[in-house]
């Protein structure tokens, strides 16, 4: 979480240049970017290989998945830079308005992830380690390529000579923008964390049921996550060239999609949650056990797919001109309202509130994040207001 919020917050002062046709600056940006994000990389992967083995003692992590939960996220740790260069690439491509190039990188990633997973673990007999190895492989590999395309097709995005050295104007800007958008991303991962703390006091067949089902949310809210990210991008270009009309504009469109998306993939949730459930698991699983700890989830989730939908569009909206405080304080917001209600499920022993965590946090970090929207975006009107007519 925190690598994706930094290197989302490193190409708002890209896309904010490129929509103020400062061709010089966004090449610098980039540049300076990409030094940044190697600094980020080796400081991340370093303490999260420290603090690995201690976190997932206090997450109550089932003994009899220990080990495997402890060599899989550890190999992930030590591949975060390959995570961390392939969004920063996305991310300068989605800055300067190409969102495509992403998108076809991301699918190739999935099937290139897929076909290692079975190379690796049922070919290789690796293990959980396999599909560690399969994920930072195929993102490296993806990061590659999109640096690639970017070097020949995005002349615009291709630093020169010069701007290859830290500016410290860039670089206030991009943590500026970044900081807080890793720590509202990794907020909201520790509030889930706490969440799965939860969860796992029911047991490994609960901890299977619930990772499946979170997993199927995870595939059906992309389009939220994308319409969000494509809002950053769009929030800062057109920020960048004072078009403030546009940016309301751009929200309200964005909100109606959002909408119509929240029903559909609530729908296809609530139909296709029993049989996408046997996708997960193979041998001697018995389904008929795991399907009630994932339909308490499913069927919690999708009531409140309308107000996640609104927090991506909004958080998004806000960074996108530059505003990364409250869009952080909202994933405080969420942060403390997983808390309360994971702590209550722990005390209550309860697992209907420990699956309610998700939904108490969307709830809260919706309304929060609305109305920081409407405060922040009356703050832009009264700025460029302010401003001479050129």
């Amino acid at each position: 979480g925190f690598a994706q919020g930094i290197t989302a917050g490193f190409s708002i002062l890209t896309a904010q240049r490129y929509g103020a046709g400062d061709e010089k600056g966004v090449k610098r940006s980039v540049a300076n970017g990409m030094i940044l994000a190697v600094i980020a990389a080796v400081i991340l992967t370093l303490v999260c290989v420290a603090i690995m083995n201690p976190l997932l003692h206090l997450m109550n992590t089932p003994s009899d998945i220990f080990q495997d939960a402890y060599t899989y996220i550890m190999g992930i740790s030590v591949g975060l830079t390959a995570n961390i260069f392939y969004n920063l690439f996305s991310s300068y491509l989605r800055a300067v308005g190409n969102s495509q190039i992403p998108l076809f990188f991301l699918i190739f990633s999935a099937c290139l992830n897929v076909g290692l997973d079975l190379l690796f673990i049922i070919r290789g007999g690796m293990g959980v380690a396999g599909a560690a190895w399969a994920t930072n492989l195929s993102q490296a590999i993806s990061a590659v390529l999109c640096a690639g395309y970017i070097w020949v097709k995005v002349p615009s995005l291709k630093p020169e000579r010069e701007h290859w050295k830290i500016h410290g104007n860039d670089t206030r800007n991009q943590l500026a923008a970044g900081i807080p958008m890793a720590f509202q991303f990794a907020i909201t991962a520790s509030g889930t964390m706490i969440m799965q703390s939860a969860v796992n006091l029911f047991g490994s067949e609960a901890v299977a049921a619930y990772t499946a089902a979170n997993k199927l949310e995870n595939l059906v809210i992309q389009g939220m996550i994308a319409m969000g990210q494509t809002m950053a991008t769009y929030g800062g270009q057109n920020y960048g060239s004072g078009d403030v009309g546009r940016i309301k504009n751009g929200v309200k469109n964005a909100l109606i999609a959002e909408f119509i998306y929240s029903l559909a993939a609530a729908a296809i949730m609530f139909f296709l949650y029993k049989p996408c459930l046997g996708l997960f698991f193979t041998g001697d699983v018995d389904l008929s056990a795991m399907i009630p700890w994932a339909r308490t989830y499913c069927q919690l989730c999708i009531l409140f797919f309308v107000p996640l939908s609104t927090i991506f569009i909004f958080r998004n909206i806000m960074q996108g001109c530059g505003y990364g405080f409250l869009p952080m304080m909202g994933g405080v917001v969420e942060l403390i309202a997983r808390l309360i209600v994971s702590m209550a499920s722990i005390k209550l022993y309860s697992y209907f509130l420990a699956c309610f965590a998700d939904p108490a946090a969307w709830l809260s970090a919706g309304v929060f994040t609305g109305v920081s929207y409407l405060f922040v975006i009356r703050k832009i009107e009264q700025t460029f207001a302010a401003r001479p007519v050129k």
